[in-house]
C-alpha cells in the first residue's frame, strides 16, 4: 500500500504573473505573457504572446517580412486565421484550431498576416529556444489543421487539446519536438472540474490561464490572463472556478545554455547574433 510519501509531488506554484500590453509587428496589439521585465525566460520558452481582438484595425497589419534565427515559432489559431509566406516558397494559412511550429534554424525571413472570420480573430505565439548543436540546422515546418490535432476527453467534461508531446494517458500529439521534449496542451475545465497531469521531473513546465479561474495545486484560484509558474515535481493538479477555466499547459526540458538574444535572433553567443544580423543583411537567409 502506497504511503502518502510515495504519492509522486504535486507541483508547486512559484509565482502567478499578469500578462502585459505590448505591441509587435506593424503596430499589432496583443498581451505579452512571457518576455517581459515582470517574466523573463523560462528555459527553454523564451516568449509567449496572446494576440486576439474584434478591432480589425488592431491586428490586420500585421508582421511584414521579418528575420529569424536560432529558435522556434509555436503558433496557434483559438479563432481566424493566419496567412504566411517566407522566401523560401512556403506559404500557407493557419486557419481556427491549426498550429503551425516552424524550426528557423539557420535562419529565414517570413511574413504573417492575421485575417479574421465572423469578426473573430484570436491565438497565441511561442518561442522556443534551439540547443546550441541545432541553431544552424536547416528550417522546417511541422503544421496541422484542427482535425489533426487530438482531443482526448476526460471525466467531468475535460478535454485535452494535444498539440505537442504525450499526455500521462498515452494521446499523442502531431507535432514532436525532440529537441526540448516539449509539451503543449490546451484543456478546458468546466466549472468546478479538476485536472490532473504527470510531468517528467526536471522539465520546466507553466500553466497560460486565458480564461476563467483556476486554483493550482492547492493555492487560492487566480483569473487571467496570467501565467503561473511551477516548481518542480511529478504532477500538476489544478481545479476550475464557478465559470470554468481555459489554460495552456507547456513544458519543455531545460537547456542550460546561455542565451544571447538581439531582436529576432536568439544564438549562445553575442558574436553569432551579430553574425547573425551581418549573414541578413548580407542576404545569406
Amino acid at each position: 500500500m502506497a504511503t502518502p510519501s510515495d504519492r509522486p509531488a504535486v507541483r508547486p506554484v512559484l509565482a502567478a504573473v499578469e500578462g502585459m500590453a505590448a505591441s509587435d509587428g506593424a503596430g499589432v496589439r496583443m498581451t505579452r505573457m512571457l518576455g517581459t521585465p515582470r517574466l523573463r525566460t523560462l528555459d527553454p520558452f523564451l516568449m509567449l504572446d496572446l494576440f486576439g481582438s474584434d478591432e480589425p484595425t488592431d491586428y490586420l497589419a500585421g508582421f511584414p517580412d521579418h528575420p529569424h534565427r536560432g529558435f522556434e515559432t509555436v503558433t496557434y489559431m483559438l479563432a481566424g486565421r493566419m496567412r504566411h509566406f517566407d522566401n523560401h516558397g512556403h506559404e500557407g494559412v493557419i486557419e481556427t484550431g491549426g498550429v503551425q511550429w516552424m524550426t528557423a534554424g539557420r535562419g529565414l525571413i517570413h511574413s504573417e498576416m492575421p485575417e479574421q472570420t465572423e469578426g473573430l480573430m484570436r491565438g497565441f505565439q511561442l518561442w522556443i529556444n534551439l540547443p546550441a548543436r541545432l541553431k544552424m540546422s536547416e528550417p522546417r515546418y511541422q503544421e496541422f489543421p484542427a482535425a489533426a490535432i487530438p482531443v482526448e476527453s476526460r471525466e467531468g467534461g475535460v478535454t485535452v487539446t494535444v498539440i505537442a508531446g504525450d499526455t500521462a494517458r498515452g494521446t499523442a500529439g502531431p507535432v514532436r519536438a525532440e529537441a526540448t521534449d516539449a509539451r503543449y496542451f490546451d484543456v478546458t475545465l468546466p466549472p468546478s472540474a479538476s485536472f490532473s497531469e504527470a510531468l517528467p521531473a526536471g522539465h520546466t513546465a507553466f500553466l497560460v490561464l486565458f480564461e476563467g479561474s483556476l486554483a493550482v495545486g492547492g493555492d487560492a484560484p487566480l483569473a487571467g490572463p496570467r501565467v503561473i509558474v511551477l516548481g518542480d515535481g511529478e504532477r500538476v493538479e489544478a481545479s476550475a472556478g464557478p465559470d470554468g477555466a481555459r489554460f495552456l499547459l507547456l513544458a519543455g526540458q531545460p537547456l542550460g545554455e546561455p542565451i544571447a538574444w538581439g531582436g529576432p535572433f536568439v544564438m549562445n553567443t553575442r558574436e553569432e547574433v551579430m553574425q547573425a544580423f551581418r549573414d541578413f543583411e548580407e542576404g545569406r537567409f
